[in-house]
């Protein structure tokens, strides 16, 4: 029996400390075998055929030029121009120019029956994790716990104003409006107005806020160092014990 949870507790402390480290690696992997399948390969094949175009006939053969160029080391060029590519497009819409541009092509998209209905929520998932701009319009102040959706029952939100001052008038107490998150997608949630005795101001960052909630609660301030964490709240072993008392 000691044999045995000896091994189930260092089997789930190298767990918790691997399995962070891998499942990062794995998404950098997948990220660019995706690439790599659905983009590069197109990049490299137009490549092939440039160069084939250039040099004409008498020239190395297909085979050989797709050996080296889709399937062999020469396949990274197309990863690599797909990289540039993508910031040749963000510098061009850093100016008027493309800016001008793009908001044609985001109008005809809008216009557009079906895209129109999947466009506008993909656009606002990625502005709010890949611009700066997406999560300054949220314009968060603080993070408060509030009982919602009923007393005793304790949420966090990000405080987004004062009230509507027409309910502030009318209860003449003074109101916060709370944005509570949902989990595990924080760009949904619910707009509340609470009576701001009735709040409590978190030391937690608007970041912090938002680990925590895509988390499900796992990720909590002070606990970035998930892998030591997890690993201390493993079970200790027959030895460890023994040296503790």
């Amino acid at each position: 029996m000691g044999i045995t949870r000896r091994f189930k507790s260092y089997f789930l402390r190298g767990m918790a400390v691997l399995l962070p480290t891998m499942l990062t690696i794995w998404i950098f992997i997948w990220g660019y075998g995706f690439i790599q399948e659905n983009i590069s390969i197109h990049i490299n094949r137009g490549l092939v055929r440039l160069i084939m175009l250039v040099q004409g006939e008498g020239g190395v053969s297909k085979d050989v030029l797709d050996t080296i160029w889709v399937k062999g080391p020469g396949s990274i060029a197309g990863f690599i121009m797909a990289l540039i590519a993508v910031c040749m497009v963000g510098a061009l819409l850093a100016s008027v120019v493309g800016r001008t541009l793009w908001r044609i092509i985001e109008k005809f998209i809008m216009n557009t029956p079906f895209l129109k209905r999947v466009y506008p929520y993909i656009k606002q998932v990625t502005d709010f994790f890949l611009t700066q701009d997406g999560q300054d319009k949220l314009s968060f102040s603080r993070v408060v716990a509030a009982e919602y959706p009923r007393k005793g029952i304790w949420s966090i939100g990000m405080v987004t104003g004062s009230g509507l001052k027409k309910v502030v008038d009318n209860i003449e107490k003074e109101l916060l409006t709370v944005f509570v998150p949902t989990s595990p997608t924080p760009f949904t949630g619910f707009i509340i107005m609470v009576p701001k005795e009735q709040t409590i101001d978190l030391d937690m960052t608007i970041e912090e806020a938002f680990r925590f909630t895509v988390s499900g609660g796992v990720i909590t301030p002070g606990n970035n160092q998930t892998a030591t964490a997890t690993v201390s709240a493993l079970p200790k072993t027959d030895s460890e014990s023994k040296e503790e008392r």
